[in-house]
C-alpha cells in the first residue's frame, strides 16, 4: 500500500497527539484504581456458596454490620498496666479522625464503646473496637474511612508511650496492613518492573534512544488500560482486587514490550533491504501483524476464559487482563511505529549508535548464535527434543513436593504485620477462635441436636445459641433465649484456633460432615466457611477453567497455523513446561523459603499466565517457520526461523519473566508465588521448549508437522 509522502507526517503526528490525549485522560485515574478495589474475601465468593447464605441469614439475627478492631496488649504485669490500657481506650475513642470530612471521633463509629479485657493469665488485654460496617466503609478521598481508623487507634497507641506492646489485629487490622502492601503498586511495583526493563532494553539495544521510545509505548498502554479498567470497576462491571491491579500492570508492560521487540527486531531486519524507512516499516508492520496479533488474542482469550470462575476475584482478572493487553497490542502497532519513524528520512537515527544501513533488496541477517544453535538441532533434531523433554520431566518429578491447599489470612504476609503479631499474642493469651466464630444457621427445632453433634468435632471448645446479650460481644444472662427469625436460630461455634489460621476452614469441613444428616437445611458461615467456600470454589473453576484454556489455544494455533500436528505439539510442549515450572517451584518453596503452602487460586493463575504467554514465543517462532517453510521447506525452513527469531524472543522472554518477578516485591505470598512460578516458566520455554523441544520435533517430523493441510511444503 503506498501512502502520499505528504500524509505520512500527518498520521504519525496523529498518532503520537491521539495517544497522548488517552494517556491525559488516563493519567488522571492512574491513582484512583484502589478506592475502586475490593479486598474482602467475601466479596469474592458466588450467592450460590454455603458461607454467603449463611451471611445472608445473620444480617437478619444481627442488621447491623460490625467489623471487629482488636488492640491486643502483650507484657501486662498488673493494675497499673492495665490502666495505662484502659487510659488509652479511653483516649483512642475521643481521638478525631483526621482525614474525616465531618470531624468524627473513633468513638462515633463505633456500635459499642471500646471495652477492656484482660486475659485469664494476666499476661495480656485485648481492646475491642466495633465500627459500624456502614460508616467503616465510606469512601473519604479515595480510602475507606475504616483505614484511616485504623490508623487513628494505632497513633493513638504510640502517642500514649505506656512501654507494652500492642498490636492492631482482627479484621480492621488485617484489612489495614492487606491495603499497605497493596499500596506498593501505583509505586514501588510499577517502578521496579520498569526499571528493570529498562535495563534489559539497554543491554538489548546498545541505544540510549530505543528503550526509552518502547517504554514510553509501555506506559501510555498502561494509561489507556487503567481508564478503561477503572470505569469498568467504577460502574460495578468487574470486582477488582489488588491482585488483579497488579497483575494488569505487569501484564501491560511486559506484553507491550513483548511486542516491540518483535517489531524493533523486523523492522531493523527490513532496514537492510530498504533504503527508505517508511517502507522497511511498513513491510514489518505487515510481517509482525499476524503474530503479535495472534500472540495477543491468545493470550486476551485464556484471560477472558477466567470469566468462567465463580470467584469474582479471578472473574475481574479476565477483563482486566485482556484489555491490558488489548491497549499492548494497539500501542505497540501505532504509537510505537509513530515513535520510531518521527525522524522521517533520518528515522534510523533512533538505533543510534549502531544505525542499521541499507545493504541490498535480499540482504540477509547477521549470522551468529543463534545460527550455531539452529543448525545444531537441524543436525540432530531427535536427540535434541529428547534431550530437552527429559530435562523438564526431571524439573516436573519434584511435583510431589507441592504443599497444595488454602493458606490462612496471618500466612499471607511475607513481612511480619502488627496484624500477624497481634494474632500470635491473641493465640497465646486468649481463646482466638471466639473473635470471628462459625456461625451455623439451623431450624429452631433442629437447634439442640445440632448443637450436640457440633460440640463433638475436633477443634471445636464451645457452642452456644446467638441472643440479644451475646450479639453485641456480652455473655448471655441466666436463662436468655435466642434469637428466633422465621423459624430459624443461630449456633455459634468457637474454634481451637484463629478463624484466620488454614486449620479454621479444615475444622468447617468437619462441621459441614457432622451436621450433615441431623439438619440437610443447616447453613454454616463466619471468616473460616468462606476461607473453605473459597478453597472449594476454586477446585470447581480449576476443572472447568483448565481444559477450556487448551482448547481455547489450540483451536486458535489451528486457526494460524492452518495444520493440527504442530499445534497439538507446541499444546503438550506447554503443559510439560508448566509441570516443569511448578516442580522447580515446589522445590524452591520447599527447600529454599520454606512457605507454608501454596494456594490453588495461585496454581491455576499461573496456568492461564504461563500457557497462554507460553503459546506467544511458540506462535512468534512457528508462524516465521510456516513463513519460512513455504519458501524452503520445513527442516530448512524451521532452522531458518529459529536463526533469525532466536535472539529476539529470547529477550522478550527475560523481559517478561523479569516485570512478574517484579510482582515480588509486594510483601504477599501469593503474588512472591505467581512471581517465581510465571518467572521461572517463561524462562523454561523460552531456553528449552521453543529453543530445543519445538523445534527439534518440528524438523524431526518434517513436512508432516503442517498436516494435514503440508501438500504444498516440502520436508
Amino acid at each position: 500500500m503506498r501512502i502520499r509522502p505528504w500524509l505520512r507526517p500527518v498520521l504519525i503526528v496523529l498518532a503520537i497527539f491521539g495517544w497522548l490525549a488517552i494517556s491525559s485522560v488516563g493519567g488522571q485515574t492512574f491513582g484512583k484504581l484502589s478506592s475502586v478495589q475490593e479486598n474482602d474475601a467475601a466479596a469474592f465468593l458466588p450467592e450460590s456458596a454455603e458461607s454467603t447464605q449463611a451471611a445472608e441469614w445473620h444480617a437478619k439475627f444481627v442488621p447491623v454490620e460490625s467489623i471487629p478492631g482488636l488492640f491486643v496488649v502483650d507484657g501486662i504485669t498488673g493494675e497499673v498496666d492495665l490502666g495505662k490500657v484502659q487510659a488509652f481506650a479511653d483516649a483512642a475513642a475521643a481521638a478525631t479522625i483526621g482525614e474525616d470530612p465531618e470531624g468524627r471521633t473513633v468513638g462515633d463509629t463505633l456500635l459499642a464503646p471500646p471495652a477492656v479485657i484482660p486475659s485469664e493469665d494476666g499476661g495480656a488485654a485485648l481492646v475491642t473496637f466495633s465500627v459500624d460496617g456502614e460508616t467503616y466503609n465510606e469512601l473519604v478521598g479515595e480510602e475507606p474511612l475504616g483505614t484511616f481508623i485504623a490508623s487513628t487507634i494505632v497513633s493513638t497507641w504510640d502517642a500514649q508511650g505506656t512501654g507494652l506492646d500492642g498490636f492492631l489485629t482482627g479484621a480492621m487490622g488485617f484489612v489495614a496492613d492487606l491495603l499497605e502492601a497493596f499500596s506498593g503498586i501505583d509505586g514501588v511495583l510499577l517502578l521496579v518492573a520498569l526499571a528493570v526493563v529498562l535495563v534489559i532494553l539497554l543491554i538489548v539495544y546498545r541505544s540510549p534512544v530505543l528503550p526509552f521510545l518502547v517504554l514510553a509505548t509501555a506506559m501510555i498502554a498502561l494509561t489507556a488500560a487503567i481508564l478503561v479498567v477503572y470505569q469498568l470497576a467504577l460502574n460495578d462491571i468487574i470486582t477488582l482486587n489488588g491482585q488483579a491491579q497488579g497483575i494488569m500492570f505487569i501484564l501491560v508492560v511486559g506484553a507491550t514490550t513483548d511486542y516491540a521487540l518483535l517489531l524493533v527486531a523486523r523492522y531493523r531486519e527490513e532496514l537492510l533491504r530498504h533504503e527508505s524507512p517508511y517502507s522497511a516499516m511498513w513491510v514489518a508492520w505487515r510481517r509482525s501483524l499476524e503474530p503479535i496479533a495472534a500472540s495477543a488474542g491468545t493470550v486476551a482469550a485464556g484471560l477472558l476464559v477466567l470469566l468462567l470462575s465463580d470467584l469474582k476475584s479471578l472473574q475481574a482478572l479476565g477483563p482486566a487482563g485482556a484489555v491490558g493487553i488489548a491497549a499492548a497490542l494497539l500501542a505497540a502497532l501505532t504509537l510505537l511505529p509513530a515513535l520510531l519513524l518521527i525522524g522521517g528520512k533520518h528515522a534510523r537515527g533512533v538505533f543510534w549508535p549502531k544505525r542499521p544501513a541499507f545493504e541490498s533488496a535480499d540482504a540477509q541477517h547477521p549470522s551468529g548464535l543463534w545460527d550455531r544453535i539452529a543448525a545444531g538441532v537441524r543436525a540432530k533434531p531427535r536427540r535434541t527434543w529428547l534431550l530437552a523433554a527429559a530435562s523438564l520431566v526431571l524439573m516436573a518429578a519434584f511435583l510431589p513436593m507441592l504443599k497444595v491447599g488454602g493458606i490462612g489470612n496471618r500466612d499471607y504476609f511475607l513481612n511480619n504485620p502488627d496484624s500477624v503479631k497481634g494474632l500470635a499474642v491473641l493465640e497465646e493469651h486468649f481463646d482466638a477462635g471466639a473473635t470471628s466464630p462459625v456461625r451455623i444457621i439451623v431450624p429452631q427445632d433442629d437447634a439442640e441436636a445440632v448443637a450436640a453433634a457440633v460440640s463433638e468435632v475436633d477443634g471445636i471448645t464451645a457452642v452456644y445459641p446467638l441472643t440479644e446479650s451475646s450479639a453485641t460481644g456480652q455473655p448471655a444472662a441466666e436463662g436468655e433465649q435466642p434469637i428466633v427469625v422465621d423459624g430459624h436460630v443461630e449456633l455459634v461455634a468457637v474454634t481451637q484456633v484463629a478463624s484466620t489460621d488454614a486449620a479454621a476452614a479444615d475444622i468447617v469441613g468437619d462441621v459441614r460432615a457432622a451436621i450433615a444428616e441431623t439438619s440437610p437445611d443447616a447453613l454454616v458461615g463466619g471468616e473460616a466457611a468462606e476461607a473453605l467456600d473459597t478453597r472449594l470454589t476454586t477446585q470447581r473453576d480449576a476443572e472447568v477453567i483448565i481444559p477450556v484454556v487448551l482448547l481455547v489455544i489450540f483451536v486458535v494455533l489451528i486457526l494460524l497455523l492452518r495444520a493440527l500436528v504442530a499445534p497439538l505439539v507446541i499444546v503438550i510442549a506447554n503443559i510439560l513446561s508448566f509441570a516443569a515450572a511448578l516442580g522447580l517451584s515446589a522445590l524452591v518453596f520447599t527447600v529454599i523459603f520454606d512457605f507454608p503452602g501454596v494456594d490453588l487460586a495461585t496454581i491455576l493463575l499461573a496456568f492461564v499466565f504461563l500457557v497462554a504467554l507460553g503459546v506467544d514465543y511458540s506462535i512468534f517462532l512457528m508462524s516465521r517457520a510456516r513463513e519460512e517453510s513455504l519458501r524452503r521447506g520445513t527442516r530448512t525452513g524451521v532452522e531458518h526461523a529459529l536463526a533469525v527469531t532466536g535472539g529476539v524472543i529470547t529477550s522478550a522472554g527475560v523481559v517478561l519473566a523479569a516485570t512478574f518477578a517484579a510482582l515480588g516485591v509486594i510483601p504477599l505470598i501469593f503474588l512472591a508465588q505467581i512471581a517465581f512460578i510465571v518467572a521461572a516458566g517463561v524462562l523454561i520455554d523460552t531456553i528449552i521448549v521453543r529453543s530445543l523441544l519445538i523445534p527439534g520435533t518440528m524438523i524431526d517430523i518434517g513436512r508432516h508437522s503442517w498436516a494435514p493441510w503440508h501438500r504444498q511444503i516440502e520436508d
